[in-house]
């Protein structure tokens, strides 16, 4: 594992874009350019006239400068969305499906711009941005699966004495306005998953990204539109986090889709009318390695879900608990896996693990480990940092008073628990707050299916890191994670509501006749 930060020899960071992105931002008379909000169509200031900057993760320099948008803006987004959903749920389903693969053939031409992007606004190694926008990519490609979901259903009455003569269609049809906020971990894909099935099943969106870094969801716009989505039906606002509560408040957001912090979440249910609520929220996913598991396997599974995108996801593995009977075998193995992984400029094509998104979180994860530390873990690798930089770190013989045991982590840590069986991972698992993913490992069929069944979280994933991709497989959180489930056809569920449409047949001599007794 090498240990470098920012690297001289690619030079100071500076985004450039092709001529296919023009419209989205004007260059200031620094030479940064300065990005506009995407409203009703149109490519557009803030009504507040201001600006915020975004840095970069890599050396802390200022790469752009985004919308600092007001409720006014949010408001004006809101109406824009809702006065113009009509023109999305006219169109032929099999038209809007025409429009996200005319995008797909935009983002594969634009690739290098996506990629450059999210390497410099969120820190990302080229090998993951990659991964990010092919992953966009594919979402779109699978809209005709997910457009399944949206069929409905027919419904004889004769099976019930009170509805005989009569039978019933139950269609599904789109909410409204959906609101979309997205986290700055994946500042592409995540708000596009959203934006995807949203628009696919017929509503509009206003998205709000995460003021880390906006810029790629902007991109999208703008490809969105260049493949041919309605003036309206999509409008993406920048600017500081309290207007998202706009989105909750208002009667006329009638779904908002949020991922993000636990405490965030929270904020906005508080805040939320009487509407649906999609939350995917803080996650603590456990890693149980039991003394029958393939441990070269386990070792290099728990690293790359403890590392994989600096441990910034939602279902990075934080905590590994891990038998006894085979622990120091493990650990030895897991050095040499955390070893192996390349650190420091993500411009490096070798390069498997970038900085954290900013200095906050980079003091926050310290201080878990610190603590962790003084209560009486021992360091095995890593616990330094510099900027935004931080080690892959291992902590063995963690106390289950740390609070990284409990606390989401959200950085490169691997935290290490001994325990003496399975039952020992199960009461950890049910006493924490949250209960999104977990993993186990093991080659036997009886323990891993009393581990998943008695696990309290959304996804129990069986010899393998848990990690939701295109969302081919449903998640979601229980407790404090969160509400909904999200993935190929489970997200249409969530955005739309069903109505049904009840027939009666008996006027026509139609429906089916009850026989007396």
């Amino acid at each position: 594992m090498s240990v470098v930060g920012p690297r001289l020899e690619y030079g100071k960071p500076k985004l450039r874009l092709s001529t296919f992105f023009d419209e989205v931002y004007d260059v200031g008379p620094d030479d940064i350019p300065v990005f506009k909000l995407f409203l009703d169509g149109k490519w557009v200031t803030a009504s507040t006239n201001e600006t915020f900057d975004i840095d970069t993760p890599i050396d802390d320099s200022v790469i752009a400068r985004a919308q600092k948008a007001g409720e006014k803006d949010m408001e004006l987004a809101i109406d824009v969305a809702k006065e113009n959903q009509r023109r999305i749920r006219d169109i032929a389903a099999i038209s809007r499906i025409e429009i996200f693969h005319m995008a797909v053939e935009f983002m594969k031409e634009k690739v290098q711009d996506f990629v450059e992007t999210l390497m410099l606004e969120a820190g990302k190694p080229r090998r993951d941005a990659l991964g990010e926008v092919k992953a966009t990519i594919d979402r779109m490609q699978l809209t005709m699966e997910e457009a399944r979901k949206i069929f409905g259903e027919y419904i004889p009455g004769d099976w019930s004495e009170d509805t005989v003569g009569k039978i019933a269609l139950v269609i599904h049809e789109p909410v409204g306005v959906v609101g979309a906020i997205g986290p700055f971990n994946y500042p592409l894909y995540i708000p596009a998953a959203k934006i995807i099935p949203a628009l696919l099943s017929g509503n509009s969106v206003v998205v709000k990204p995460a003021s880390d870094d906006p810029i790629s969801q902007l991109l999208f716009a703008r490809v969105l539109h260049e493949a041919g989505l309605p003036h309206g039906c999509l409008n993406v606002v920048t600017g500081p986090g309290k207007i998202a509560s706009l989105l909750a408040s208002s009667d006329k957001v009638r779904l908002v889709s949020f991922t993000g912090s636990t405490a965030t979440g929270k904020e906005l249910y508080r805040a939320s009318t009487i509407k649906p609520m999609h939350l995917e929220l803080g996650g603590k996913a456990l890693a149980i390695v039991l003394d029958d598991a393939d441990l070269d396997l386990a070792a290099k599974k728990c690293v790359e879900g403890s590392l994989k995108n600096a441990g910034q996801r939602c279902d990075a593995i934080s905590v590994v608990l891990v038998q006894n009977s085979v622990a120091d075998v493990f650990v030895e193995k897991l050095l040499k896996e955390v070893d192996a992984w390349k650190f420091g400029d993500p411009r490096d094509p070798d390069v498997m693990m970038g900085p954290l998104i900013n200095r906050r979180a980079v003091e926050y994860v310290y201080g878990l480990v610190k603590d962790a530390l003084e209560k009486g873990a021992k360091l095995l690798r890593g616990g330094r940092y510099w900027g935004c930089y931080f080690e892959p770190t291992v902590l063995d013989m963690v106390p289950l008073e740390a609070k990284i045991v409990w606390e989401e982590t959200f950085g490169p840590v691997i935290p290490i628990v001994r325990i003496n069986n399975e039952d020992d991972a199960i009461e950890i698992s049910q006493k924490s707050r949250y209960g999104l993913d977990s993993c186990v490992f093991t080659n036997n069929f009886y323990r891993m299916w009393k581990v998943a069944k008695r696990l309290q979280v959304g996804e129990v994933t069986i010899n393998d890191l848990p990690k939701h991709g295109v969302g081919f497989f449903p998640f979601g959180g229980i407790k404090d994670s969160g509400i909904g489930r999200e993935g190929i056809g489970y997200s249409i569920d969530e955005m739309t509501v069903l109505k049904t449409i009840v027939f009666n047949l008996e006027p026509a001599g139609l429906g089916k006749v009850k026989k007396a007794l």
